[in-house]
C-alpha cells in the first residue's frame, strides 16, 4: 500500500505506555502512517521523534502544539484524560478529524460532548478496544440472560497503581451489558463499595470491586454466583498491544465514515445481536 492510500494517524499522550503501544502498532502497520504525536505541555518528550521509545525513527516530533500535531491527521487516537479529550475534542471538530476515544471517567455531560460532535464528525468511543475484551461483552451479554434468575452477579476487576479512576471503564461497560440485558438501569443496581453492616444482599444487584497495584495491565472477570455452582468469565491483558490492534481497526473503521457515534461493537460487526 502506497503513503497515499493510508490512514494518516496522529497520536495523543505519546510519550505514554499507552502512547508507545499505540506508536508501535501504527508502525507495523501498511494501512495506517503516523503524522501526528501529542502530548502534556509540561513533557519532557517534546521535541523528541515520537517512535525512539520502540527505536524507529519515525520523522515525527512530538508536540504540545494541537495546528501542528494534526495537521496532516485524518483520525486522532486519544487513550488521555477526559480534560484532554475533550479538550482535543474542539479542535478536532473545527477541522473535521475522526476521533478514537479509549479515555475513561467521563461524566455524561463530558459524553453528551462527544455526541454532539459525533453529528459532524465520526467517533468512536469505547472504555477498551481490545477485540478480545469485546467479545467477552458479547458471551456476559449472553450469559446474563440465561442466567437472569438465581444468580448473583459481581464485576471484579484490577489495574495497575497508577490508574486514577474505579471502576475501570471495561468494568461499567460490563455492568451496562449486563443490565441492559436483564432490562435494568445499572444507575439503580449498582453497588460500588461495601464497608460495615450492609445487610442481605439484594439480588438485582450488580457488584463492583476494584484492585490497584504493580503494573497490571488489565484483569476483568464477571462472576454469576448460584446455589452450588459458579461461572466465572474473564480477560486477562498481558500488554497494552491489543488495545492498540484495536484502536488501528477502529480507525480503519471511520475512514469510510463522515459522521456518527460508534464503539467497538460497530467496529466489530456485534451490533446486530446486541442490545448495550
Amino acid at each position: 500500500m502506497n503513503a497515499s492510500s493510508r490512514t494518516h494517524i496522529a497520536v495523543a499522550g505519546a510519550s505514554g505506555r499507552m502512547g508507545h503501544a499505540l506508536i508501535e502498532a501504527v508502525h507495523a502497520s501498511d494501512a495506517c502512517q503516523l503524522v501526528g504525536a501529542l502530548d502534556r505541555a509540561d513533557s519532557p518528550a517534546l521535541g523528541q521523534d515520537a517512535g525512539g521509545a520502540i527505536g524507529w525513527a519515525s520523522g515525527v516530533a512530538v508536540t504540545a502544539d494541537l495546528a501542528a500535531g494534526l495537521a496532516q491527521a485524518q483520525c486522532l487516537i486519544d487513550f488521555t484524560r477526559p480534560e484532554a479529550t475533550l479538550m482535543h475534542l474542539n479542535f478536532c471538530h473545527e477541522r473535521g478529524i475522526a476521533m478514537v476515544i479509549g479515555t475513561t471517567g467521563f461524566t455524561d455531560a463530558q459524553k453528551s460532548a462527544l455526541q454532539s460532535a459525533a453529528r459532524d464528525i465520526p467517533i468512536v468511543l469505547a472504555p477498551n478496544m481490545s477485540v478480545g475484551v469485546n467479545v467477552t461483552f458479547k458471551l456476559i451479554e449472553m450469559a446474563a440472560r440465561a442466567l437472569a434468575t438465581g444468580y448473583d452477579i459481581e464485576i471484579i476487576e484490577a489495574h495497575h497503581r497508577h490508574k486514577v479512576d474505579a471502576p475501570s471503564g471495561t468494568a461499567l461497560k460490563m455492568g451496562e451489558v449486563i443490565a441492559s440485558a436483564l432490562g435494568r438501569n445499572l444507575k439503580d443496581c449498582a453497588v460500588y463499595e461495601r464497608h460495615g453492616v450492609t445487610g442481605e444482599r439484594d439480588p438485582s444487584a450488580i457488584g463492583f470491586s476494584s484492585i490497584r497495584g504493580g503494573d497490571i495491565v488489565g484483569d476483568h472477570t464477571v462472576l454469576f454466583a448460584g446455589t452450588g455452582e459458579r461461572i466465572e468469565i474473564t480477560h486477562k491483558s498481558g500488554s497494552r498491544a491489543g488495545y492498540a490492534q484495536g484502536a488501528l481497526r477502529a480507525a480503519a473503521f471511520l475512514a469510510q465514515r463522515k459522521s456518527g457515534f460508534f464503539d467497538m461493537f460497530d467496529v466489530l460487526g456485534l451490533r446486530s445481536t446486541a442490545s448495550a
